[in-house]
């Protein structure tokens, strides 16, 4: 079975300090959290970024200034910065990052409801985030919430609006208002990407680990951090992003997979080796 990649979402846009004390607003706290994830066995740190006082932005020297302070510590991590910003956030806003030239970006993939809020995609968005995404060489990470999702992305693609295979996709399952995290859900997306294709499993809260443990048995990949899920145990707040990754190795390890260092993610994404 090919190799696991483990991504870390490590602060996202919602969280805060007040649900726990380790979530990253700085520049320095964003590296503390980005070199526990990596350290334990990550291959690429999911980055958004906030302000000092963590106020969420898609700013794009905030970024160029965070993913630089990150590359610094670990320069073969790949970086996976967020075009999804925080609900609310104008498409231009959103893009920011592109200008950055990554190796990878998010690309979501439909409007849904996001807890008490709507989360807007549009297809026009998508089209437009694919363009840019294609004239910067950037591969994207669908981000699939629903069933549709996926069906979108994959119709877009073959329509050559937005970038082809190999198609990488992060299925985020369990936020309130979008499909449940549960393995019927996940087998019936993985069913149906294209031959070729790679794909994660992010849980949302308490159902982080469950699905992350058919993501690994089933040849996935897995995302875990804390813009989805707080908690190393029931009741136990997690120390730091690391601890949740290394609990993902160990369950790896149970499952008989090994972990893909950056340079192996690399070759398994289709992404130019640095």
């Amino acid at each position: 079975m090919e190799k696991l990649i483990i991504t870390a979402a490590i602060c996202g846009a919602e969280v805060t300090k007040e649900h726990n004390p380790a979530v990253p607003y700085t520049v320095e706290e964003l590296v503390r959290e980005a070199v526990s994830a990596y350290d334990a066995g990550a291959a690429i740190v999911h980055v958004h970024v906030r302000e000092d006082d963590g106020t969420p932005t898609q700013n794009k020297e905030r970024f160029r200034v965070c993913m630089d302070a990150i590359k610094k510590e670990r320069p073969d991590v790949i970086l996976l910065p967020s075009t999804g910003g925080a609900v609310g956030m104008t498409a231009e806003e959103r893009l920011q990052p592109t200008e950055l030239f990554p190796e990878m970006a998010t690309l979501d993939c439909g409007t849904c409801n996001f807890g008490d809020e709507v989360f807007e995609n549009t297809i026009p968005m998508m089209r437009d985030f694919g363009k840019r995404m294609m004239e910067n060489n950037i591969k994207p990470e669908y981000e699939c919430f629903e069933m549709g999702h996926l069906e979108t992305a994959l119709h877009l693609a073959s329509k050559g609006q937005v970038p082809g295979a190999p198609m990488q996709f992060n299925f985020v399952l369990g936020v309130p208002g979008c499909a449940s995290a549960s393995v019927e859900n996940l087998v019936w997306m993985v069913n149906r990407i294209p031959a070729g294709s790679t794909w994660t499993a992010t849980g949302i809260g308490r159902s982080e680990f469950t699905l992350a443990a058919h993501a690994i048995a089933m040849g996935g990949h897995v995302r875990v951090g804390f813009e989805d899920n707080l908690y190393l145990s029931r009741g136990v707040l997690a120390k730091s992003n690391g601890e949740l990754v290394e609990k993902v190795v160990q369950m790896a390890k149970l499952l008989g997979r090994e972990i893909a260092t950056p340079a192996e993610a690399r070759k398994i994404l289709n992404l130019k080796p640095l």
